[in-house]
C-alpha cells in the first residue's frame, strides 16, 4: 500500500528532524531550500534567517554549492566546522534526469560524540598496530590498553575509565602501589587522546637531584649557572609542548618546584631559569604517585593547591593481591613475553606453583612478578616452572608464613581464594568460574564442595 501524503510528510519529519543527524538542502544556485532544526542549532542560527541565503555565507567550509553545480556526489568527506572536524556527505538532486540542487548531511555534530568515537577508534587502531608489532618484533611492548593485562572487575571499569577520559584535557592522577603499572596507563591515555601525534615526555620526580629539577623542567638560557650549556637546555615542559608531559612519583617533588608547576598550570606558561620572558607552553598533565598526597599536603610537603591542580580525575590502580582473579592470565602472558625474548622453551607453571602465586601478597605486583617468572625462566631445566626454580628470597614464604601454615594449607586458602573470586567475577555462575580457572566443571564442584562454596 503506498503512503498518503499525510503519512508522507509524517516520514520526512521523522527521517529529517527526529534524528541527530544535520540536514541541509540547497537548490542549484547554492541557496538553502531548507536546514533542519539539528543543524540549525549547531551552527546558532534561525531557518527564518537562513532560507534563501548562499549555503557558503552560512556553513563554513562548505561544499553544498559545487556538488549543486556538478552533480558529484563527496561521501565521507572531512569538514571542519566550528573548531572540530565533522564528517559530511554531500548528494546530488536529480528531477526528471536534471539536476536540481544538492542534499547534505553531517555526522558527529557534538563534539563530546566525536572525541569518544576518536577514541575508540584509536584503541581498535592501536590493538591492530600491536599485533603487527608483535609479528614483527617478538619482544616489542605497544604501551597501550592492550598491554593491560587482566579481566577482573576492576581493571575492566579503569580500561573503560581511561577510554571515556583520554580524549579531554583535564588533569589525571594515577594512584597505585610501586610496580601496579602506571606509566602503561599513561601512555594508554595519550595514546587514546588528541595529543598523541604530539611528544609524549616522562619525568622521574624521585630520580632526578633536586637542585637540577627546577632546570629539567622549565629550561635554561646559556650561561644561567655555573656549568650550564652556552647554547641553553630545553625543558620537559617546551619537550613536551602540545603534547604530555608525564609526572612519575609526583610526590617526591621539592616544594620550589611544586610552585613553578602550578604557575605553569594556572597561567599555561613559564619561565626559563636566565631569563626573565614567560613562555607560552600548551601541555597536559599526567602525574603518578605511590604516596598518600593528602598525608603529604598534612606534613606540609606537598601544595594543597597543585593537588587539585593535578587531580581534577582520579584512577586509582589496584594491587595485584587485590585482584587475584588476574594473577593466572597475567603470569601466563609475561611467560609468554619472556621466553620469547629468551629463546628457552618454557610452557608453563606447576599447580602448586600457580597455588603459591595466588596466595602469595605481592608487594611489588606485577613488576615482581615479571621478575620471579624470568628468574624462575632462568634457573629452570624443564618445560614446567617448579617451586624450586623461584627465587631464594620467596623459598621461605613457601613452607611457612606469619600465621605458621604450611604449604598445604597455604595451597589449600590460595585454592579456596581463587574459586570464591572466580565465582564473584562470573556472578555466581559457576560453569563460568570453572572456565576462568581453567579446570573441569565436575573438579569445580568437587572443590567448591570441600570450601562449602
Amino acid at each position: 500500500m503506498l503512503f498518503n501524503n499525510t503519512y508522507r510528510e509524517e516520514i520526512i519529519e521523522a527521517v529529517f528532524e527526529k534524528t541527530n543527524f544535520c540536514f541541509v538542502v540547497v537548490n542549484e544556485q547554492g541557496l538553502i531550500t531548507y536546514l533542519n532544526k539539528n543543524y540549525c542549532d549547531f551552527i546558532e542560527v534561525q531557518l527564518k534567517d537562513v532560507l534563501g541565503k548562499h549555503v557558503a555565507d552560512v556553513i563554513e567550509n562548505t561544499r553544498m554549492h559545487i556538488v549543486a553545480q556538478t552533480g558529484k556526489e563527496e561521501i565521507a568527506d572531512l569538514q571542519y566546522i566550528k573548531g572540530n572536524h565533522m564528517i559530511a556527505n554531500r548528494i546530488p538532486l536529480f528531477a526528471h534526469g536534471k539536476l536540481v540542487g544538492a542534499v547534505g548531511t553531517v555526522l558527529y555534530k557534538d563534539t563530546e560524540e566525536w572525541k569518544k568515537m576518536n577514541s575508540h577508534i584509536k584503541d581498535l587502531l592501536m590493538e591492530i598496530e600491536n599485533y603487527q608489532k608483535k609479528l614483527s618484533n617478538p619482544r616489542g611492548a605497544s604501551y597501550s590498553l592492550q598491554d593491560v593485562v587482566g579481566s577482573s572487575v576492576q581493571i575492566n571499569e579503569i580500561k573503560e575509565k581511561i577510554k571515556k577520559v583520554s580524549s579531554g584535557d583535564a588533569s589525571i592522577l594515577l594512584e597505585g602501589g610501586s610496580g601496579t603499572g602506571k606509566e602503561l596507563f599513561a601512555h594508554s591515555i595519550h595514546n587514546l587522546s588528541e595529543r598523541s601525534a604530539k611528544p609524549f615526555i616522562k619525568v622521574n620526580c624521585a630520580a632526578i637531584p633536586m637542585e637540577l629539577l627546577e632546570s629539567e623542567l622549565f629550561g635554561y638560557e646559556g650561561g644561567a649557572f655555573t656549568g650550564a650549556k652556552k647554547e641553553g637546555k630545553l625543558g620537559k615542559f617546551q619537550l613536551a609542548d602540545g603534547g604530555t608531559l608525564f609526572l612519575d612519583e609526583i610526590g617526591d617533588m621539592p616544594i620550589n618546584a611544586q610552585v613553578k608547576i602550578l604557575r605553569a598550570l594556572q597561567e599555561g606558561e613559564i619561565e626559563v631559569i636566565g631569563t626573565e620572558r614567560t613562555q607560552k607552553i600548551d601541555v597536559r598533565i599526567i602525574s603518578a604517585t605511590n604516596q598518600s598526597i593528602e598525608k603529604l599536603i598534612k606534613e606540609n610537603r606537598f601544595r594543597e593547591d597543585l593537588y587539585y591542580r593535578i587531580n581534577v580525575i582520579s584512577i586509582k590502580i589496584p594491587s595485584l593481591k587485590e585482584r587475584v582473579e588476574d594473577i593466572r592470565v597475567t603470569a601466563k602472558f609475561l611467560l609468554d613475553k619472556i621466553t620469547q625474548g629468551t629463546g628457552k622453551r618454557v610452557i608453563s607453571f606447576s599447580d602448586s606453583v600457580m597455588q603459591f602465586f595466588m596466595h602469595y601478597d605481592w608487594p611489588g605486583n606485577v613488576r615482581e612478578l615479571e621478575n620471579v617468572i624470568e628468574s624462575a625462566v632462568h634457573l629452570t631445566n624443564t618445560e614446567i616452572i617448579e617451586l624450586k626454580d623461584l627465587p631464594d628470597h620467596m623459598q621461605q614464604s613457601l613452607y611457612i608464613t606469619e600465621e605458621g601454615m604450611g604449604l598445604k594449607e597455604i595451597m589449600a586458602n590460595a585454592e579456596k581464594q581463587a574459586i570464591t573470586g572466580a565465582i564473584s567475577q562470573s556472578n555466581g555462575d559457576k560453569i563460568s568460574a570453572a572456565g576462568l580457572l581453567g579446570i573441569s566443571k565436575s573438579s569445580f564442584y568437587e572443590k567448591a564442595k570441600k570450601y562449602d562454596l
